[in-house]
């Protein structure tokens, strides 16, 4: 009897002990699926749906460093600096030696300013990789901004020896000195950066600033004109660019460059200041009203700007607007005797004399007060002189703006600099187009993608409907919120439910590609194909989840990058050969082919699906994307400009950035 009870009671402990580490298991099952759909969300740059799936994971288990890191990437991506700071903090605590820990902290600390706490950061980092190349630079600037010039110099001169063909430090070296206000020795490693480099367009920047404060504008112009060339997508070198072209006398040169730094940067204060100065001169009296409503909707205290709006009123007939802005600068500025003299011009000219005549005596009485003439022409070399921003001088209101301060912005060299995006090749296609759980919608709202066969799964299901729409890689909380909702409703469907619907599957399997989760989207959609085997919606769905995985593992072996190739085609395929008319499949399988650079192909698939569907905008759209990266530009601009006819009006902006080029 004792045997017996001892094997009952061993056989009882036996099945609680599977019990619970089968729990354990499916627990970090479910945790390590977390982690990986937030890490496939950030990829994607969804940040939002990636801190929530993180959020998750730190509440199951707070002692894992992962979720912390990963949600610090997150933040880092959103600007949210102090955030990204605070998780990765505790990420390592959790665990101190994982160097990525701190360079991400670092140039978190960067970000805020904290240039102490990042130099902290890069110690040790340093300690743990000290053959970082990335690390030895960053901490070097930072030294530099904190304007500890010896130390930053000697680290610099360490990074050199270890690394010779590398121009930053050079250039680093140079910055240096210039805040010295050491410019031949500044210079003298400007030109050494350029030996090592001379395709670096920070150094022709550089190059260009030194000319400017030394008048040099024809040379400025030429060095300004290489740094543009090499990084064309920076605003300040068209500003620069431009104050030294109006030196020369090229008028529409500075137009043209302050018209491309608005394109880059359309909120650029000195840019639309400066313009509405070069419109009033060249009398384009309307458009520099505009620029000065935009430095005023800015800053909105902007006695300048006022002015010069003012004057431009005055000009354009517009005398009641005209007063009412002299007036501003006048209750600012009481004894501005040119504000009180054209402001008394607009009152006699609207026939107020009484208020002219209160102006004009006001002028008299200061004027004789303080023994001085009548004002004095302003020289040439006073119209030519600059301001600086914070300047507030209201005889200078027609000078050219410049930053109070040139500070040079160093490019902090971390994996985290960039978004995410930059990790991966570029691409500007629409996406795909498959099931969801949301409405599709673009600026053509009549249009609406129908397949028969969601109808009838719809009639066979309760409780979600599914609808076609665009995979979009971007939701809104209301959206993530619906997705996380969705798929808890129809797991505790799937575990509650005897005889289910294999649809079920289907659309859990929809909720999980939106959120991201691919492994679990395809074993559902998996399960729904053995019951459903000739399902054109179910091969399609799967194809595309299938080509999201693939362009996520872009990094991936050859021989498994090659796997998931045939296996997506093979799913497309079956899918076209179940449904031949539907316009929405050939579509997808063109975007995939698109992103591996197979356009002949790709091109193909688009045509036939533009045949089935003549309103299918982002069909156009990704066929005039792959003519362009053909280099047919006109065929590119054919499509992008039926893409945006039909609501797609990115595609606009599209033709006219490549027109520029």
């Amino acid at each position: 009897m004792q045997v017996q009870s001892f094997s009952r009671i061993s056989f009882t402990f036996l099945i609680l002990f599977s019990f619970i580490c089968s729990t354990k298991v499916r627990a970090q099952y479910n945790v390590d699926r977390l982690i990986t759909s937030g890490r496939v969300a950030v990829y994607y740059e969804d940040y939002i749906l990636g801190i929530q799936y993180f959020n998750q994971v730190i509440a199951m288990k707070p002692y894992l460093y992962e979720p912390w890191h990963y949600r610090a990437i997150a933040k880092f991506h959103l600007d949210d600096y102090h955030g990204a700071e605070a998780d990765v903090s505790e990420a390592i605590k959790l665990n101190p030696y994982i160097t990525s820990l701190y360079d991400l902290r670092g140039i978190s600390r960067i970000r805020i300013g904290d240039y102490e706490g990042a130099i902290a950061d890069y110690d040790k980092a340093l300690s743990l990789d000290p053959t970082n190349q990335n690390f030895w630079y960053n901490r070097a600037a930072c030294r530099v901004e904190t304007k500890d010039y010896e130390r930053a110099h000697l680290e610099l001169d360490t990074i050199i020896t270890k690394w010779k063909k590398y121009a930053s430090p050079y250039l680093l070296k140079c910055e240096a000195y210039l805040q010295q206000k050491d410019t031949v020795k500044g210079t003298e490693w400007l030109g050494k950066a350029l030996e090592v480099d001379p395709y670096n367009a920070e150094a022709w920047r550089l190059r260009g600033g030194i000319c400017m404060s030394k008048s040099e504008w024809k040379e400025a112009d030429e060095y300004l004109s290489k740094a543009i060339h090499l990084k064309p997508k920076k605003a300040g070198n068209y500003i620069n660019r431009a104050v030294a072209r109006l030196r020369l006398n090229n008028l529409r040169g500075a137009m043209s460059d302050y018209n491309l730094a608005l394109d880059l940067e359309p909120n650029n204060f000195l840019a639309h200041y400066n313009r509405g100065l070069l419109r009033l001169q060249v009398g384009d009296d309307n458009n520099a009203i505009e620029d000065f409503n935009y430095v005023l909707a800015l800053e909105p205290n902007n006695m300048m700007a006022f002015f010069n709006r003012a004057t431009l009123l005055d000009r354009t007939g517009d005398l009641k607007a005209a007063i009412a802005d002299y007036t501003k600068v006048i209750d600012e500025f009481p004894n501005f005797w040119t504000g009180l003299h054209y402001r008394a011009e607009c009152y006699r000219r609207l026939g107020m004399t009484a208020k002219a005549e209160m102006d004009e005596f006001r002028i008299l009485k200061a004027q004789n007060d303080k023994h001085l003439g009548k004002q004095n022409r302003w020289s040439r070399k006073k119209l030519e002189a600059m301001r600086k921003k914070s300047e507030i001088d209201l005889d200078k209101y027609d000078q050219l703006v410049v930053e109070d301060e040139q500070t040079d912005e160093h490019e902090y060299k971390s994996e985290y600099r960039g978004k995410v995006q930059n990790h991966r090749v570029e691409s500007q296609y629409q996406p795909y187009i498959s099931l969801s759980l949301f409405d599709y919608s673009n600026a053509m709202t009549n249009y609406h993608p129908f397949v028969a066969e969601v109808d009838e799964v719809n009639r066979r299901t309760e409780g979600v409907r599914l609808t076609v729409s665009t995979i979009s890689t971007h939701l809104t909380n209301e959206e993530i919120k619906k997705q996380f909702d969705t798929t808890d409703a129809l797991t505790a469907k799937i575990a509650n439910t005897q005889h289910l619907s294999p649809i079920t599957y289907l659309a859990r399997s929809v909720a999980y590609c939106i959120g991201q989760n691919y492994g679990d989207a395809l074993k559902d959609v998996d399960a729904y194909l053995a019951e459903n085997p000739n399902s054109a919606l179910g091969w399609w769905h799967r194809a595309v989840c299938n080509a999201r995985q693939a362009d996520y593992e872009t990094g991936a072996e050859p021989q498994t990058a090659q796997l998931r190739l045939k296996s997506v085609n093979a799913d497309f395929e079956r899918a076209e050969s179940l449904d031949k008319d539907n316009a929405y499949i050939l579509y997808c399988h063109g975007t995939f082919l698109a992103h591996r650079q197979d356009y002949d192909k790709a091109i193909q698939y688009f045509t036939r699906a533009v045949a089935l569907d003549d309103r299918l905008a982002e069909a156009y759209f990704n066929r005039g994307m792959v003519y362009y990266y053909k280099g047919d530009k006109v065929k590119g601009n054919a499509d992008l400009s039926k893409a945006g006819e039909l609501g797609l009006y990115s595609a606009y902006s599209i033709i006219k950035s490549n027109s520029k080029k």
